[in-house]
C-alpha cells in the first residue's frame, strides 16, 4: 500500500524513539530485578557467613567436649574419687574461660560434676536416666532457675566418654542463647531480621526481639522449606506479622541461620532518575511527531520536482535541474541531468566490456583445449618413446652381433655411426619420457660440493649474463639421496622465476648447508631426521605476503595470461615432498625472494654406491638357460640371438601369463630377463614378485624404457632401454653367478 512522506517520517521518528522507550522500560525492569538480585545475594552471603559463625561457636564446644573426654582423670574407678573429680572440674573450668555456659559430667541417672555450681561443691544432682552413646547437639532446653528466678534456656553438646569400648559417662558442654545473640546483633542492618534456630526449628537468638522470641518455633511454611534443602531463599510472614523475604543456611551441625528483610524493601523502589527518563521520553516522542509533520510539508514539493525530472529522463528529454531549496534534491536533479548525458557513453562502454569478456572466455577455452592437447601429446610421446626404445634395442643388439662377425673390422665406421645414432636416440627418448611424465625415477647419492659448481652452466643459460650467480657450499655439508634430473628441473624453474623478478639484472645465490633445528621449525609434516637445506635467493622485486601464501599452488601465477603456466613452483614443491623433504618460500616486496629446499641426507649405507654388478663372476653366460619375456617379437628375436651368440640357451614368452605357464610346466631357467611394460593384467614387476614367492633363488633382471613402479629399482635389478649389450650381459652374468653360488632352485610345484 502506498505510504506518503509524512507517514514515513512519523514512522521514522517512532522507529528511532520506540527503541529508546523500550530501553527505558527495560531499564526500569532491570533496575527492579538488579535490586532484588542484590538483596537476595546480600541475604544469602549474610546467612552463610553468620551460619558459619554459629557453627564455629558450636564447634568450639564440641572440641572442648572431645578434649575433656580424653582426660586421664576420667580413667580408673567409676565414679572417680573426690581428688580426681576436683582435678577434672578444674580442667573443665579452665577450658570454658571466656565462654558462657558450663560443663557437666553425667553418669546414668545423675550429674557427677557441674561447673555451674561453686568449685568443689559436694553432692550429686539428678540427671538423665540413660547416657547418649553418640556425640550429638541437643536442642534448646528450659532449665528451672532458683526459687523466684525466671527459668533459663540452653542448648548442649553431648559427647560420650568411652573406656575400653564401654560407655561410662556423658560429657555435656552447654551453650546459652545470650552467647549467640551477640552474633545476631552484630549484623547491623536496621529493620532486617536475623534468627538462629536449633535443629528442631526453635529460635535460639533473634534480632530484633531478642529474649522475647527465644524458645518459640518458626512458622511451619519455613520449616517445610528447610526440610528439603540445606540453604535457599524463601518468602513468608515473620513472627511479628511482617511480610518478609529471606535466605536460610543450615550448618553441618544442624543449626540454621535466617537472614530476612521486609518484602517491600526487598522488591526495591524505582529511582527518581529513572522516572525522569521515562517522562522525558514521552515528551520527546510528542515533539518528534510534531517536527515530522512540519518537515514533511517542506519535502513534498522538491520530491514532486524530482518526479518530473525522472519522467523527462525516461522520455529522453533534456532534464532541467531547477533549484528547489533542498540541497539533496538539487543534487539528485543534477545527477539525473548528468545521467541523461552519460547514458550513450555507458552503452558504448558496456558493449566494449562485453567484447572483452567474450575475448577472455575464448582465451580460457583455448587454454583448456591446449591443456587437453598437452595431455594427449604426453600420452602419445610416452607411447612413441616406448616403441622407439624397442627399435633402438633391436639396432643396438643387432649391431653387437654384427661386431662379432668375421667381417666386422671392415664395418667399424658404419657400426660406430650406428652406435652414436643409438646413443642420440636414447637421449631423445629420455626427453620425450620427461615430457610425458613417464621418465623412470633414478635415485642417486649427490654431493652438493660437486653438483652446485657444475650446475652453474645450466643456470647461466637460463639467467643470461646480466645476472650474477654465486655458489656457497658449507665444507661439512652431507650428501643427499634424490633424483638429480628432478633437481635440475627444479633449479631451472627457480632460475626462470628469478630471471623474471630481475629484469634489470641482479644476483642469484645458491647455498647448501646442513639444516639446523631452526630451519626445520614450522614444518609439522617433516619426518624426524637429518636434512640439508638448499636455498636459492634473488634480489629481485619480491612478492606480497598474500601472494606468498599461494605461491606453491598449481596453476597459480602472477604473470599475465599466456606468459606463465603456474606449474614451476608447484614442481619445486612436489620434487621436495617426493624426495622426503619440504619446500619453503620467503619474500619481501622490493627486497627479493628466497626458496629453501630441505632434502633428507643419505644414510651411511647409501653414501657409497656400489658399482653395478660388482659381484659378477668372470665366467660368461655360456651354458646358462635364460627365460626371455618380451612382447615385441622383433626385439625378442634379436635379444635371443644375442644371448645365444654368447652360448646361452633361450626360452621365449610373449607375456607374463605365458612365462608363468612355462615355469609351472617344469621349465628350470637359470635367470629370467623380462620387460616391465607388457600387455595383459600383469607386468614384469608382478612376475618378479611372483617368482620371489614361488622360487626365491631364481634371479630376475628387469628391463624397461619407462616405469611407473619406481619401487622396482629398490627390489630388483632394473636396466634401461636401450641397454648396451655389454651392460645386459654383465647383469645376466652377475645374476647367474649369484644363483650358482646359492645352489639350484627347486622347481615350481604344479597346481
Amino acid at each position: 500500500m502506498p505510504v506518503t512522506i509524512r507517514s514515513r517520517l512519523i514512522l521514522l521518528m517512532l522507529a528511532v524513539l520506540l527503541p529508546g522507550m523500550l530501553g527505558v522500560g527495560w531499564l526500569i525492569g532491570s533496575t527492579y530485578e538488579a535490586e532484588r538480585e542484590a538483596h537476595e545475594r546480600y541475604l544469602r552471603d549474610t546467612a552463610r557467613a553468620l551460619s558459619m559463625l554459629v557453627d564455629g561457636e558450636l564447634a568450639r564446644r564440641a572440641t572442648i567436649a572431645h578434649v575433656l573426654s580424653q582426660s586421664p582423670e576420667l580413667d580408673g574407678p567409676v565414679p572417680p574419687d573426690a581428688e580426681r573429680r576436683l582435678s577434672f572440674e578444674r580442667q573443665a573450668r579452665r577450658a570454658m574461660q571466656g565462654l558462657g555456659g558450663w560443663v557437666e559430667l553425667r553418669a546414668p541417672g545423675r550429674v557427677l560434676i557441674s561447673t555451674r555450681r561453686p568449685e568443689g561443691a559436694s553432692g550429686e544432682a539428678p540427671g538423665p536416666a540413660a547416657l547418649s552413646p553418640v556425640a550429638t547437639m541437643q536442642p534448646l532446653t528450659t532449665l528451672a532457675g532458683a526459687r523466684g528466678a525466671a527459668p533459663e534456656m540452653y542448648a548442649a553438646w553431648v559427647t560420650p566418654v568411652l573406656r575400653d569400648g564401654q560407655l561410662i559417662y556423658n560429657l555435656v558442654v552447654t551453650v546459652r542463647p545470650a552467647e549467640l545473640q551477640r552474633i545476631v546483633q552484630a549484623q547491623g542492618n536496621p529493620g532486617w531480621i536475623g534468627t538462629v534456630m536449633d535443629n528442631t526449628g526453635r529460635i535460639v537468638a533473634r534480632q530484633p526481639g531478642g529474649d522475647a522470641f527465644v524458645g518459640r518455633m518458626v512458622r511451619d511454611d519455613l520449616l517445610a522449606r528447610m526440610r528439603g534443602s540445606s540453604e535457599g531463599a524463601f518468602e513468608s510472614v515473620s513472627l511479628d506479622g511482617m511480610p518478609a523475604a529471606g535466605y536460610f543456611s543450615t550448618s553441618p551441625l544442624g543449626w540454621s541461620y535466617v537472614s530476612a528483610m521486609p518484602r517491600e524493601q526487598f522488591d526495591g523502589h524505582l529511582p527518581r532518575e529513572v522516572l525522569r527518563i521515562g517522562i522525558g521520553t514521552l515528551v520527546l516522542l510528542s515533539l518528534a511527531v510534531a517536527g515530522a509533520l512540519w518537515v514533511s510539508r517542506r519535502i513534498e514539493r522538491p520530491i514532486r520536482a524530482l518526479r518530473t525530472a525522472a519522467e523527462d529522463l525516461q522520455a529522453g528529454r533534456p532534464v532541467q535541474a531547477r533549484p528547489s531549496g533542498m540541497v539533496e534534491c538539487d543534487d539528485v536533479a543534477s545527477a539525473l541531468a548528468t545521467a541523461g548525458r552519460s547514458m550513450a557513453q555507458a552503452r558504448t562502454e558496456l558493449e566494449h566490456s562485453v567484447a572483452q569478456a567474450v575475448e577472455r572466455t575464448r582465451i580460457v577455452e583455448q587454454r583448456g583445449a591446449q591443456s587437453q592437447r598437452v595431455a594427449a601429446l604426453g600420452r602419445l610421446t610416452g607411447g612413441v618413446a616406448h616403441e622407439f626404445n624397442n627399435l633402438l634395442g633391436i639396432i643396438s643388439n643387432s649391431m653387437h652381433l654384427m661386431q662379432r662377425h668375421p667381417a666386422a673390422a671392415e664395418l667399424q665406421g658404419p657400426l660406430g655411426a650406428t652406435q652414436r645414432a643409438v646413443d642420440k636416440g636414447s637421449q631423445l627418448t629420455q626427453h620425450l619420457l620427461r615430457f610425458s611424465g613417464k621418465r623412470p625415477v633414478r635415485i642417486q647419492t649427490l654431493s652438493f660440493a660437486r653438483y652446485l659448481p657444475e650446475v652453474q652452466d645450466l643456470m647461466r643459460s637460463v639467467l643470461g649474463r646480466r645476472i650474477e650467480i654465486k655458489v656457497q657450499v658449507a665444507p661439512d655439508v652431507r650428501p643427499v639421496r634424490l633424483d638429480a634430473s628432478e633437481l635440475d628441473l627444479a633449479l631451472v624453474n627457480l632460475a626462470l622465476n628469478a630471471h623474471d623478478a630481475m629484469p634489470n639484472g641482479g644476483e642469484l645465490t645458491l647455498r647448501a648447508a646442513n639444516a639446523t633445528e631452526e630451519d626445520k621449525e614450522g614444518l609439522p609434516n617433516l619426518a624426524p631426521g637429518d636434512y640439508v637445506v638448499l636455498t636459492v635467493g634473488d634480489d629481485g622485486v619480491g612478492l606480497d605476503s598474500t601472494i606468498v601464501e599461494h605461491a606453491f599452488e598449481p596453476f597459480f601465477t602472477t604473470k599475465s595470461v599466456g606468459q606463465g603456466s603456474g606449474l614451476g613452483l608447484s614442481q619445486v614443491h612436489g620434487f621436495a615432498t617426493q624426495a622426503g623433504g619440504a619446500a619453503r618460500l620467503a619474500s619481501t616486496r622490493g627486497v627479493g625472494t628466497t626458496v629453501s629446499l630441505l632434502l633428507p641426507v643419505a644414510r651411511e649405507d647409501e653414501d657409497r654406491v656400489a658399482a653395478p654388478f660388482a659381484d659378477a663372476a668372470p665366467q660368461s653366460i655360456a651354458g646358462a638357460t635364460v627365460l626371455l619375456v618380451e612382447d615385441d617379437e622383433s626385439l625378442g628375436d634379436v635379444t635371443a640371438a644375442l644371448l645365444m651368440a654368447h652360448g646361452a640357451k633361450v626360452l621365449r614368452a610373449g607375456h607374463v601369463e605365458a612365462a608363468q605357464r612355462l615355469l609351472v610346466g617344469g621349465a628350470t631357467p637359470d635367470v629370467v630377463l623380462s620387460d616391465i611394460v607388457m600387455p595383459g593384467g600383469q607386468d614384469g614387476v608382478a612376475l618378479a614378485r611372483w617368482l620371489r614367492e614361488q622360487r626365491p633363488a631364481l634371479p630376475v633382471v628387469l628391463i624397461t624404457g619407462f616405469s611407473n613402479t619406481a619401487m622396482a629399482e629398490g627390489e630388483f635389478t632394473v636396466l634401461r632401454k636401450p641397454c648396451p649389450p655389454t651392460e645386459l650381459l654383465a647383469a645376466l652374468q652377475a645374476a647367474v653367478a649369484r644363483a650358482r653360488r646359492a645352489g639350484p632352485a627347486p622347481a615350481i610345484p604344479k597346481p
